[in-house]
């Protein structure tokens, strides 16, 4: 049925089905467009007035006049709302990650930061991170109490986004007032972290350049102080007695091995049983400068390894499969019992260094055996130090130091079996 009102109005009459047993009728709108028959149906004539049908038949034929298909139109307008959905979506999404990223804590993302680097990290170095950073409160392996928090804790809370340079400068001048050595590597590992942040995409937008780079908080901190403690050449038979006593065969063997190495503390504890080469007899130190370093495995300090239980990978173990915890306690009563000044374990690496002193040992040696950098050009691009011609002046080191010690030992008996011999007696 045509309408005469409307051009192109119809009213369309579906018969009767097992759906619609009453049938169907609807009202369409039906023309020509370049040829083509369009037709779109406006509604059910229950729903639309005769009225209102006409009022969009006239649209349709407006809009056809003007060369655009309405299918077409009402496909655009289908698109243009499903991409404003998806916009909304996309927003909403946007902003629930922003605030996600804007509640993010120090805590989660010095978390995120451990899990990714640890692999290049040392053992020690990755303790550092997990104990400044921690909450404290666990018994302590030694003594009674529980652990402090460390330097980094009060900052795990804090948002990210809300760590402002005057936020850290505060951090540091209140650790700066009980323990300022420990609040200074904090403030290392801080900045490196800071650092890595801002290369990352999900973070660097939290971070403004690195908050931890500024003049205040290094002021704040202060300077650390040169430190002159080490044993003199008349204190070694005291001291050499007094850590021989210690009942616990590793750390005794630990401490003597600091002093005759000249190896930094961390350096020794990570030494692993694999590093030891018995044949060749040669240590390889893993160290912070060139990665490793290979030095000679002197008579003294091979007997003092070989006469260690191998109890697991590593070669000063502590309980269980683990390696040995610093013991700068055992080292300060045993300075105690030899009635010497304390000397700390870093200490004993300078030790080393100021004994060689009184030998013409040439500092190029002193220098490789130590791991520290080369200092001229010589020695830098033109000096190359086999092992065996290192284990010549170690030797002569290693030698000088138990004759003034008064520490004597037969290399031909069962690795372990030493004894002290004060005073030049047998």
């Amino acid at each position: 049925m045509r309408d005469t009102k409307a051009p192109g109005l119809r009213v369309r009459a579906t018969p009767a089905s097992a759906k619609n047993p009453s049938g169907i009728k609807a009202f369409v709108f039906e023309a020509k467009l370049n040829r083509q028959n369009i037709r779109r149906t406006i509604g059910d004539v229950r729903a639309w007035t005769i009225d209102a049908a006409r009022v969009e038949a006239n649209r349709l034929r407006v809009t056809l006049d003007a060369g655009t298909d309405p299918r077409e139109l009402e496909r655009q307008q289908l698109e243009a709302k499903d991409q404003a959905i998806a916009d909304k979506a996309a927003n909403e999404a946007h902003q629930a990650q922003q605030e996600a990223a804007n509640a993010l804590t120090v805590g989660e993302a010095w978390n995120a930061y451990i899990e990714v680097r640890k692999s290049r990290w040392g053992t020690l170095h990755l303790a550092d991170h997990v104990r400044l950073s921690a909450a404290g409160g666990v018994q302590r392996k030694r003594g009674e109490g529980v652990t402090m928090p460390g330097p980094l804790h009060p900052l795990m809370a804090v948002r990210l986004i809300e760590l402002t340079p005057a936020r850290v400068t505060a951090w540091a001048e209140l650790e700066a007032q009980t323990r300022p050595t420990p609040a200074r590597l904090s403030w290392r590992l801080l900045r490196a972290f800071l650092t890595w942040c801002s290369e990352q995409p999900q973070y660097a937008p939290l971070v403004a350049g690195n908050p931890a780079k500024n003049r205040n908080t290094r002021e704040a901190l202060g300077k650390p102080g040169t430190k002159s403690d080490a044993l003199q050449r008349e204190q070694l038979p005291a001291w050499f007695a007094a850590v021989q006593q210690i009942s616990n065969p590793a750390i005794a063997a630990y401490l003597q091995c600091l002093l005759l190495t000249g190896a930094r503390p961390g350096e020794m504890l990570s030494l692993r049983w694999t590093d030891v080469n018995m044949a060749w007899r040669g240590l390889t130190i893993h160290d912070k400068v060139e990665g490793e370093r290979v030095i000679p495995l002197t008579r003294y300090v091979y007997h003092l390894i070989a006469g260690l239980p191998r109890r697991g990978e590593w070669v000063f173990a502590g309980a269980g499969d683990t390696a040995l915890t610093r013991p700068a306690k055992n080292l300060t009563n045993a300075c105690t019992v030899a009635g010497v000044d304390h000397v700390s374990l870093h200490g004993l690496r300078r030790s080393f260094k100021s004994l060689t002193e009184w030998l013409d040992i040439p500092a190029g040696v002193v220098a490789q055996l130590m791991g520290h950098k080369p200092s001229a050009t010589a020695e830098k691009h033109y000096t190359v130090r086999p092992l065996d011609l290192l284990r010549v002046h170690h030797e002569k080191i290693e030698a000088w130091i138990l004759e003034q010690a008064g520490v004597t030992f037969d290399a031909a008996v069962v690795p372990g079996k030493l004894r002290v011999v004060a005073g030049g007696a047998k």
